[in-house]
């Protein structure tokens, strides 16, 4: 199992230099992965006018600024972004990065005020459409030759973008699923991983518990035989003893995680201001088993 961190990309981490000299302490601590939250504006619950960067110029610098960890958002709301400029976007950072990036999407969180205060769509099934046609739309951009689409949402007329992403055939897609819905988890097999949320009938989202994760690899697995296939979590360790921690994350790594992601980003809403905090996190590095 390997390990990452996920910094926001607002507040005191609006500096996208912040971002990556974080990212490199990262790196040199030993974590696997870096990854940037690809939010546009705070939450609309939010009073507070929050700066923010932008993510993908806070990957180039993180992609000039590191050697060997993997990169990332977390998450792009494709449902919302046109998908030749993040065609674009992609394959840049991934020439940069020399084939260190992934990409993981979703619907996207309705509280961030760039959905529901600039009149983007927040129907879900509608949301779920785009997010199908978007993938399409970037798996024919990264492919370097020409293609055509014509959706309900995008249209592509026989187009050819270059240069193709830096991996062959493509940049590795991370998809958000909720269990046990069966066309959510249907996108994710369609890629290269699954970012399980349970979603029971009548309940809250929430991230999977190590039991609930090895029925999802089971479900996938059967489905997709021995294709190589990542399965992501994001599980806090922050009111974890060491050991605490390191047993939390044996646990998930037994039920059959490929990737443990820290959320850093909750000492950014606890230390507001202050990247001191986040700073030592990264710096002790993955507590894994």
């Amino acid at each position: 199992m390997r390990s990452g961190v996920v910094l926001p990309n607002m507040g005191v981490c609006a500096d996208a230099a912040l971002v990556a000299d974080l990212g490199r302490e990262a790196e040199d601590a030993g974590w696997d992965g870096v990854f940037v939250w690809d939010a546009l504006n705070p939450p609309v619950e939010d009073p507070r006018n929050q700066p923010a960067c932008d993510a993908w110029i806070a990957l180039g610098l993180l992609a000039t600024t590191t050697r060997k960890v993997t990169l990332g958002t977390m998450i792009t709301p494709l449902t919302r972004r046109r998908p030749w400029k993040v065609a674009r976007e992609t394959t840049t950072v991934d020439h940069l990065s020399h084939g260190r990036l992934v990409l993981p999407v979703g619907l996207g969180a309705l509280d961030d005020a760039a959905f529901s205060k600039v009149n983007e769509e927040t129907d879900r099934r509608a949301r779920a459409q785009r997010l199908d046609e978007a993938l399409a739309v970037l798996q024919g951009c990264w492919s370097g030759e020409p293609f055509s689409l014509r959706g309900e949402h995008f249209r592509v007329d026989d187009a050819a973008f270059l240069p193709p992403s830096f991996q062959r055939p493509r940049v590795p897609v991370w998809v958000v699923a909720a269990w046990p819905r069966p066309r959510s988890l249907a996108r994710a097999l369609r890629w290269d991983a699954i970012m399980p949320a349970w979603l029971p009938p009548g309940g809250e989202s929430r991230d999977p518990r190590p039991d609930e994760l090895r029925e999802v690899r089971a479900y996938v697995e059967d489905r997709i035989g021995d294709r190589p296939y990542d399965y992501v979590v994001e599980i806090s360790t922050r009111e974890r003893s060491d050991s605490q921690a390191r047993e939390v994350a044996a646990g998930y790594a037994e039920a059959g995680a490929t990737w443990w992601l820290e959320p850093v980003w909750e000492l950014f809403y606890e230390h507001p201001g202050d990247a001191g905090p986040m700073r030592e996190r990264i710096r002790a590095g993955p507590l894994l088993p």
